[in-house]
Formats: structure tokens, C-alpha cells, sequence
């Protein structure tokens, strides 16, 4: 009878967090036909989640997570209408996944500023979060 040692290797990682806060746009979403027609105010912010460790090291902006390119994703994606919101927000969460490698969770928050919902509300804001 033989015996079989394993080894697992476990590498921490040091993980950190980059925000974009307060992404001002103005966009086309919402169900109702006026709000593709007229538009309104949005805010959006993002998290990422990733090993920041290297970037903090070499002070190299390819071994980091670009907050330009983040910032480039929300604009791009929210000038592309949809009815709701949560859409809009799975879309920019799909996309920093296929642009952003060392990118283990996403947290996007949209706001509509002003909703047309028939009351005095500032903001209606959804927020999903997802990890890989």
C-alpha cells in the first residue's frame, strides 16, 4: 500500500476595490414612450473587485483596472435605451467581465433622477451585483 501526498498550492491574492462614483448621464430608458422620446438625468456608479496587489507594486497602469475605461463602458451602454434599468445595468456588468481580465465582482448601481412615477421622488435606483 503506497501513500499519495497532495499539495495544494493556495495563492492569496490581494484583492482591492476601484469605484467610479457619481457617472452623470443623460438617457433614453423607461417604459413609457415619452421617456424614449424626452430622456432624463441618470447617475451610475460601479465597483469592481480585483487583485490590485501587482498595480500597487510596479505603479503601471496595464496592471491595474482603468477607471477611464470603466467610465467609458457606463457611457457607451446607457446611450443604448432599454425599458428598465436592471438591463442597463447587466449589460455594463457584461461588459467590464469581457474587458477587465482581473475583474472577480462587478456592483452597478443605476438612478434616475426625477422618475415620472407621480410623486416627489429624487431618485429610483437599482443595484445588481455579480461575481465570476
Amino acid at each position: 500500500m503506497g501513500i499519495i501526498i497532495i499539495f495544494i498550492e493556495i495563492k492569496k491574492e490581494k484583492m482591492g476595490i476601484i469605484k467610479v462614483e457619481n457617472i452623470r448621464v443623460y438617457a433614453y430608458h423607461g417604459c413609457l414612450s415619452e421617456e424614449t422620446i424626452i430622456g432624463s438625468d441618470y447617475r451610475v456608479d460601479v465597483s469592481v473587485e480585483a487583485d490590485l496587489e501587482k498595480s500597487s507594486v510596479t505603479d503601471a497602469l496595464n496592471d491595474t483596472v482603468d477607471y477611464v475605461a470603466l467610465n467609458a463602458i457606463v457611457v457607451e451602454e446607457m446611450r443604448i435605451p432599454a425599458k428598465l434599468l436592471e438591463a442597463v445595468a447587466k449589460r455594463i456588468i457584461n461588459r467590464v467581465f469581457e474587458n477587465c481580465e482581473t475583474v472577480v465582482s462587478v456592483s452597478v448601481s443605476v438612478s434616475k433622477i426625477n422618475p415620472p412615477i407621480g410623486g416627489d421622488v429624487e431618485r429610483v435606483t437599482i443595484v445588481l451585483n455579480e461575481s465570476r
